[in-house]
């Protein structure tokens, strides 16, 4: 079974997917970490995000990986060097965009992830998923929400709490309107970009996140097949 999720940045595709795959004995595929990692290794390496063959040498050169605990929480690595904090930086945020839009990057990228794939039992979330890395995908889902209840959970999630579990913290309100301003930017790139732009497939069922919770989500999607609920609730029993 391969299950995609695709929406813009902040709509909850990676703590959805993250616990989908935990409930139903699913691989968590995060491309969106992998797109990240690049950016971040073109920081590094002083290479301009926007040197397309340059950042496309980077892509083919590095070395991504993901390591999963016991209690189902992901690790990223880049090279063999954990950068799950790293690739969350506001630095590689601005970054990611350019990189995520160059072709070439796409087409290492996209290799990797139907790699995984073709294992099976696989719940990805990116933006492209249901579109172009698995098209055929058994369940698609496009999550969305507001730009303003995005950047709202960002801005908690940047300050160490995780508004999907309820811990919420105190954040700045001009940091909030940066992200805000941030992720608007970003969406109108993804969707207008000329390589898989960010869009819903044909097929996928829209779900807005903005006022549900997180259980709500979870449900909205475990409905969509009776194999994911058949799974989820093997593992509740």
């Amino acid at each position: 079974m391969i299950v995609a999720i695709d929406g813009p940045s902040g709509s909850g595709k990676s703590s959805v997917a993250r616990e989908i795959a935990r409930r139903c004995g699913l691989t968590y595929l995060d491309t969106g970490a992998m797109y990240r990692s690049v950016a971040l290794a073109c920081l590094k390496r002083g290479v301009d995000p926007e040197d397309a063959d340059a950042v496309a040498d980077v892509a083919r050169g590095v070395s991504i990986s993901f390591e999963t605990a016991d209690d189902g929480s992901q690790t990223v690595l880049l090279d063999g060097e954990d950068v799950s904090a790293a690739i969350r930086t506001p630095e590689v945020e601005l970054a990611v965009s350019p990189v995520s839009a160059n072709p070439a990057v796409r087409d290492v990228m996209v290799s990797l992830q139907r790699a995984v794939g073709e294992g099976g039992d696989v719940i990805a979330e990116g933006r492209d998923i249901g579109t172009v890395v698995f098209p055929s995908a058994d369940v698609k889902v496009f999550l969305s929400a507001s730009p303003e209840a995005r950047a709202r959970r960002r801005a908690v999630q940047r300050q160490g709490g995780n508004l999907a579990t309820g811990d919420s913290v105190a954040v700045d309100e001009a940091s909030e309107q940066e992200i805000l301003a941030d992720l608007v930017r970003r969406d109108t790139y993804d969707s207008s970009r000329e390589t898989s732009p960010l869009r819903p497939a044909e097929d996928a069922v829209r779900i807005d996140s903005s006022e549900l919770s997180f259980e709500e989500v979870i449900g909205a999607i475990l409905a969509l097949s009776p194999d994911l609920g058949a799974r989820a609730e093997g593992d509740a029993s």
